[in-house]
């Protein structure tokens, strides 16, 4: 039996076969293909957790950088949280409000604002919004350093760039998030008293017993952990995206775009399991 005869171990090119065939090779082999480059993208950046990892044994060379990235992720971008946390509890008191029909209790508006401010706008929002602004600056920054050759400049003067670089700002995100978000709570809960109390026919007392309405500890370390998953979903994406750029300024560009958008579409995913997973004890 030759080659030939042997489907398994036939070596001709695929322009050789019958256009029917060649269609359905074309097709698994798409298809193979697809599989092994997502495994090879899972692995990579499997390595790349391993070697962060290591990196945490360089506290001298992460924690002064630390501190910096710190202001530079949380601090610089309090302007931007507040603005629209502000706007999104006003909003949801105004809404909440003239939708509601006659006979509703008014309090139900302090515990709306409350509710979706607390359990879910306020860390999504937060999160897509510095995004934008914190994700895309990061892959930009460190993608530019390695078209321009300098993180092998780090590593030839024996630094670690993962200890530089990603550490840092892993840490600054992680600490930093959670504080935002617990900012933006506070902020997105007067703006809605503030609404409902001065622009609506809600008093005082009706918003402050909607917000205290069923709430729990809990739901406070409901919101903070969103905040935590989606800092660090922030600082791994869009820092691996940056680490690994190449063909220049075009690649600086692909993969600030790429990593906006895988980005938030991990936060959208973290976000519903969450909910899935937490969400019935949110009232024990």
């Amino acid at each position: 039996m030759t080659t030939l005869d042997r489907p398994m171990g036939d070596k001709r090119p695929t322009e050789q076969f019958p256009i029917v065939q060649r269609k359905g090779i074309n097709f698994f082999r798409r298809i193979t293909q697809g599989f092994i480059g997502f495994f090879r993208q899972v692995g990579a950046r499997g390595y790349f957790l391993r070697d962060i990892g290591r990196a945490f044994g360089d506290p001298a060379t992460f924690v002064p950088e630390t501190i910096r990235q710190m202001r530079r992720i949380g601090v610089d971008s309090i302007p931007l949280t507040v603005l629209v946390a502000a706007f999104m509890g006003g909003v949801i008191a105004l809404q909440t409000r003239y939708q509601l029909f006659p006979g509703v209790q008014l309090s139900i508006i302090g515990l709306s604002v409350r509710l979706m401010q607390v359990l879910e706008l306020g860390p999504l929002l937060t999160g897509l919004v510095l995004t934008g602004r914190v994700g895309a600056r990061m892959t930009a920054e460190i993608g530019t350093m390695r078209v321009t050759e300098q993180i092998d400049a780090l590593e030839t003067l024996s630094y670690d760039p993962l200890a530089f670089l990603i550490v840092p700002r892993l840490l600054a995100c992680l600490v930093m998030f959670p504080c935002l978000v617990t900012l933006a709570d506070a902020v997105g809960l007067f703006s809605g008293y503030g609404v409902a109390v001065y622009a609506t026919d809600v008093t005082k007392q009706d918003f402050i017993a909607g917000v205290r309405l069923g709430f729990g500890t809990f739901q406070v370390f409901y919101s903070l952990l969103k905040a935590t998953l989606f800092g660090c979903a922030i600082a791994l994406i869009c820092s691996y995206e940056g680490f690994v750029t190449e063909a220049g300024a075009e690649g600086v560009g692909r993969s600030t775009a790429r990593a906006v958008v895988f980005t938030s579409v991990a936060i959208l995913i973290l976000d519903s399991l969450t909910a899935t997973l937490l969400a019935p004890y949110l009232q024990t």
